[in-house]
């Protein structure tokens, strides 16, 4: 058991996901940077789809037996009992013990040996917040909260301790450069200086930013077409453009269906690193063919 000391701002708990139910309104949720939280629970020996703790800003822990936890993700003052510890390893934490996360930006993952044990809703342990379901009572963590953790399945859990991530992995999770789309379905509906537009400007992400989406402000993206599209299906990273011509990057909680026409939308390797992406920060697109979406050889 993790018991809340300090809860933080939006402190959820996420797994991969709430697949195969967005045809009844049910987005898909689940953790803002998939890579990340896969990495965390290979680190501590989960199964890679497991909940983890999903951390926005500074929260604390502390913990009434023995566990294995690592921490992934952003870049984080990570420490227990005080003591610094490293980030994208696996790390022993004593009964007792206190643990402090405090993101720099954007989000991180804490995963816990024998994971967590909530129960699944419609197949996945993530917190859908607007919807009040999933998680730890369907809500952001608070204070004084006991979080339920599963059986350990190693004996040994000192010397589980110490497995890093590779140099290559923590490489691609904080890689720089743009950020890979493919052109969108309603491309026909913006004039030719939007698409260029998209791929030349830098966008900044405002401070309308959450797991549902990402508002950016840049380069106005122009119509080719009036009215308004009718509502249709959007994927993850879909990048919408409203009536103003100012984007929005749909992200984990983005609704089912949506009525502003999408541009171009992120693969899917390319999202956290727009997840990734904090208040004000900067943002840029680069258009690719299907057959760029592959990762990087050896990955």
């Amino acid at each position: 058991m993790l018991r809340v000391i300090e809860p933080g701002i939006l402190t959820t708990i996420q797994d991969a996901g709430r697949w195969g139910y967005q045809q009844y309104g049910v987005p898909v949720s689940g953790a803002m940077d998939l890579f990340a939280l896969r990495l965390a629970n290979q680190l501590v020996g989960n199964p890679p789809d497991e909940a983890a703790i999903e951390v926005h800003s500074p929260m604390a822990l502390q913990s009434d037996a023995p566990h294995l936890v690592a921490l992934t993700g952003t870049a984080a003052q990570f420490a227990v009992d005080a003591h610094t510890m490293p980030t994208w390893m696996s790390v022993f934490v004593r009964a007792g013990a206190t643990i402090e996360i405090a993101p720099r930006r954007g989000w991180c993952y804490l995963a816990i040996h024998g994971g967590i044990d909530v129960p699944r809703v419609l197949g996945s342990k993530s917190t859908y917040v607007r919807g009040g379901f999933g998680g730890l009572n369907g809500r952001a963590l608070i204070a004084g909260d006991q979080i339920p953790i599963g059986a350990a399945t190693v004996s040994d859990l000192v010397a589980a301790a110490g497995r890093a991530a590779s140099e290559h992995a923590r490489a691609f999770a904080s890689r720089a450069g743009a950020i890979r789309v493919l052109l969108g379905p309603h491309a026909d509906w913006f004039a030719p200086e939007a698409i260029a537009a998209l791929t030349r400007t830098e966008f900044v992400i405002t401070e309308q930013a959450d797991r549902l989406g990402y508002r950016l402000r840049g380069d106005v993206l122009p119509r080719a077409r009036r009215g308004e599209l009718v509502s249709c299906g959007v994927p993850l990273g879909a990048i919408q453009v409203p009536p103003d011509g100012q984007p929005i990057v749909l992200m984990a909680d983005h609704q089912t269906t949506g009525g502003y026409p999408i541009i171009a939308t992120v693969i899917g390797a390319d999202v956290p690193l727009v997840a990734q992406r904090a208040l004000g920060e900067r943002v840029q697109f680069a258009m690719v063919e299907t057959e760029d979406r592959k990762p990087p050889a050896g990955f």
